[in-house]
């Protein structure tokens, strides 16, 4: 295949990344950047749209900086941005509300209905339960509705005019009948009938599903000057489905086969599995969503991943100012604190955090306080207290793993990705002992879900071949990997922390309760 550019973007949720590959490499040839912050307004997690547009063109114009040379026409664009929420449309184009992030858990009523109704986990963020939470709300916009979408889908139809969206974002938006590739005809009929009087169906406001490889529009002289304004992007280039970071992480790990599986953890938390059969049951700490391809994957989300310990590390920094008197940026004391987590006691010492900066679907809080605690007898050194934060990161999803082993799922090891692991080693050892499992770690497992869209671009170029051939053949054939398997001492030691951890989602609950 002769030499092309692919390019990926994807809205994290603190930072725009940017990924240009090569489409026969496939590995990445420049990543540009851009942070920035969701906002709580109101009582929603929220971003402005100028944060959006302007994130994207900042990320793009680094991007084109690394590269150091014109890009006047690519080959293929995908989009990802973080999963599910809320994004209403109406028929100008236009956001009926602010865009509801995943982090919104006040959709209790909803979700609950419309599981019991569905006879299917619908989770707190998905953008079913969002829209069904703003009707019982009496939310004006309801009746103006021309689509709802997700973020990653609402970027790509400003680039493209389509409104479409890949399967494995799509399967967070409304359940999907894997069979029909399609929505679930009977639960959309259901849904029908119980917000009669609408001046919509179901059906007319969904976005179009589509799998990995197929054409999914092309970039219009508007959406490139949306991308670019500097005028020297062309249009005209090929999208590909836009997809959730999820999928696109499953992308980057080359967890797209049954009984694979990859861990994400970042702002927020979650594993992925795909599935070899149907669970035997609903649980409500499992969501069922989709591989890019279309295969069922059950994933556990956790809402609150590293957000406090920012926060720890920010205020650390300002510390360290105060005594030398110069300036220290967050990035210069991550490592060192990561490291120092890997000196202290297996259980943390006896200490004992709750990182819920938000809600928590999976343990049943609708708001967060984070907190962190100690016995007058606990071990309060450095290393106990960054190994207790970063245990605190897995407490949520190692209770909805459990629930996965408790139907039989085995893994053999899993692959993990995002900031908890761009340090060498250190994520990788406190996850394999809370998981008990292998955890594997690719080379550029730090680029995550933009390296992951932007192999989705690239293989509409090869959509002859299954996905996972694909991701097998030609992208991870020779791609450099490191493995760190449980340590008994860590297993044992997590065992312990998540006692105290259970037992500190007591006082967590009167914290939320009493603290306004």
């Amino acid at each position: 295949m002769k030499s092309s550019l692919y390019l990926g973007i994807e809205f994290g949720s603190t930072r725009i990344k940017s990924v240009l590959i090569d489409g026969e490499n496939l590995q990445p040839l420049a990543v540009g950047g851009h942070n920035w912050e969701n906002r709580l307004e109101n009582g929603v997690w929220t971003y402005h749209l100028s944060d959006i547009w302007d994130g994207m063109q900042a990320s793009y114009a680094d991007l084109k900086k690394q590269y150091g040379k014109p890009i006047t026409q690519l080959n293929g664009i995908g989009v990802s941005a973080m999963m599910h929420g809320y994004v209403p449309v109406d028929a100008s184009g236009s956001l009926l509300t602010e865009f509801r992030t995943w982090r919104n858990t006040n959709t209790g009523q909803a979700a609950g209905v419309l599981r019991a109704l569905f006879g299917h986990n619908i989770p707190l963020r998905w953008s079913i339960a969002h829209l069904y939470q703003a009707i019982l709300n009496k939310e004006a916009h309801t009746n103006n509705i021309d689509f709802i979408t997700t973020l990653a889908g609402y970027v790509h139809f400003k680039l493209s005019g389509e409104k479409v969206l890949g399967v494995g974002d799509a399967s967070g938006v409304f359940p999907i009948d894997y069979e029909n590739r399609s929505y679930n005809a009977k639960m959309m009929e259901d849904f029908d009938k119980l917000v009669e009087n609408k001046s919509w169906n179901l059906a007319d406001i969904l976005p179009e599903i589509l799998y990995a490889g197929e054409n999914a529009g092309t970039l219009t002289e508007e959406g490139a000057r949306l991308l670019d304004p500097s005028g020297e992007l062309r249009p005209g280039t090929m999208l590909c489905p836009p997809e959730g970071d999820a999928e696109t992480g499953m992308a980057a790990t080359n967890s797209v086969a049954p009984l694979t599986g990859n861990v994400s953890a970042g702002t927020s938390i979650f594993a992925m599995v795909v599935l070899e059969k149907s669970l035997s049951k609903v649980y409500p700490e499992l969501d069922i969503v989709s591989t890019p391809d279309g295969k069922p994957v059950a994933m556990v989300h956790c809402n609150n991943g590293t957000s406090d310990l920012d926060g720890w590390v920010k205020m650390f920094c300002e510390i360290v100012s105060v005594h030398t008197g110069q300036q220290t940026s967050p990035k210069d004391l991550y490592e060192k604190l990561y490291r120092a987590a890997l000196e202290g006691e297996a259980d943390g010492g006896g200490l004992m955090a709750c990182n819920y900066l938000s809600g928590e679907h999976n343990t049943g809080f609708k708001e967060g306080r984070p907190l962190f605690l100690r016995m007058p007898d606990s071990s309060f050194t450095m290393a106990n207290f960054m190994r207790t934060m970063l245990l605190s990161m897995m407490g949520s999803l190692k209770m909805g793993m459990d629930t996965l082993a408790e139907e039989g799922v085995k893994l053999s090891q899993l692959l993990g990705h995002g900031g908890f692991f761009k340090t060498p080693h250190v994520g990788q050892k406190l996850m394999a002992g809370t998981l008990n499992v292998p955890v594997t770690v690719m080379e550029n497992a730090g680029e995550g879900g933009a390296w992951g869209i932007a192999l989705l671009a690239a293989y509409t170029a090869y959509k002859d071949e299954s996905f996972d051939v694909f991701l097998n053949e030609r992208v991870f054939k020779d791609l450099a990997s490191s493995s760190v398997k449980p340590d008994l001492k860590d297993v044992e030691g997590f065992e312990r922390f998540m006692e105290r951890y259970k037992a500190g989602l007591l006082v967590e609950r009167v914290a939320v309760d009493n603290l306004n």
